[in-house]
């Protein structure tokens, strides 16, 4: 009974050679190591440790080519294609590319990763025994992450984004902090993977930091302004929007808050720029 485990690292034995590369053993289970899976030169009796993994048949293939993910063990792994109704295949350190399931990514596909992202899994078994990467729960991502200090506040910090949802974006710091940017503190959500910078703009007593991926007010402001000014040109200089405005309303098509709202607007009326009156804002005319 062919008791050989894909998605492990085994040691085992050479049997013989063959035309294609090696035929190796283990407890008599057989795998084959084709040429290309070894920079070595082997023997019949000699050991080597090899990765295992199913070829498109089934078939057990050993590769001396060893992965930094394996089963029951995490590591960070890039991606390197997406395919939409597949998922997004990620580079685990061996030959052979394994796919991150598209049930294990967002819902919606412009989170998705893109090529190059990273993202931090474990190795698995479909039901019909195919290897899968699987994307790190918060229970382990929990075990991972270091207490961050509170020196961290208002400070800059960079990191991987792990989980994302419309409440908001997790993240595992290049120091290993876990941090949350909620849905208020960005302007777009960031993909699964992606690579940010943010600020600290608080550090909790359990450790964690919320991160906000906002410019200061200050700098925000003449962004907002120009995004303000950029839409109401597009709107033939006249928008249904005033400082009286519902709050989600204004968050529903700018991705601001209402303060935020209504500090561009002040900016662009003490400008010259724009006027109120009877419910809507206008372009001032040059």
């Amino acid at each position: 009974m062919d008791h050989l485990q894909s998605g492990t690292i085994q040691s085992m034995a050479v049997e013989r050679k063959i035309d294609t590369g090696y035929v190796l053993m283990q407890d008599g289970s057989e795998a084959l190591l084709h040429h290309n899976e070894t920079e070595q030169e082997l023997e019949p009796g000699d050991t080597v440790d090899v990765f295992l993994y199913p070829d498109k048949k089934g078939q057990i293939i050993a590769s001396a080519k060893l992965p930094h993910v394996v089963m029951d063990a995490y590591g960070w792994t890039e991606v390197v294609e997406v395919l939409p109704h597949l998922g997004a295949f990620v580079d685990i350190g061996t030959t052979k590319e394994i796919l991150v399931s598209k049930d294990d990514l967002p819902l919606f596909e412009k989170v998705w990763p893109q090529p190059g992202d990273k993202l931090f899994v474990t190795l698995g078994r479909d039901k019909k025994g195919r290897l899968l990467a699987i994307p790190a729960t918060e229970g382990v991502i929990a075990r991972e992450v270091e207490l961050a200090p509170e020196e961290l506040l208002n400070q800059t910090v960079s990191g991987t984004v792990y989980h994302t949802s419309k409440e908001g974006s997790a993240i595992l710091t290049d120091d290993d902090y876990r941090g949350f940017i909620h849905h208020t503190e960005r302007k777009e959500e960031p993909r699964l993977g992606e690579y940010v910078e943010g600020r600290v703009i608080e550090v909790k007593t359990d450790g964690t930091l919320n991160i906000s991926l906002r410019p200061l007010k200050q700098h925000s402001m003449g962004e907002d302004a120009d995004e303000i000014l950029a839409f109401m040109q597009e709107q033939d200089g006249r928008m249904a929007f005033t400082d009286k405005s519902d709050p989600e309303d204004i968050r529903g098509t700018f991705q601001i808050s209402k303060a935020a709202f209504k500090r561009a607007l002040g900016r662009l009326m003490k400008e010259g720029k724009i006027e109120q009156r009877d419910g809507y804002t206008y372009l001032k005319e040059d």
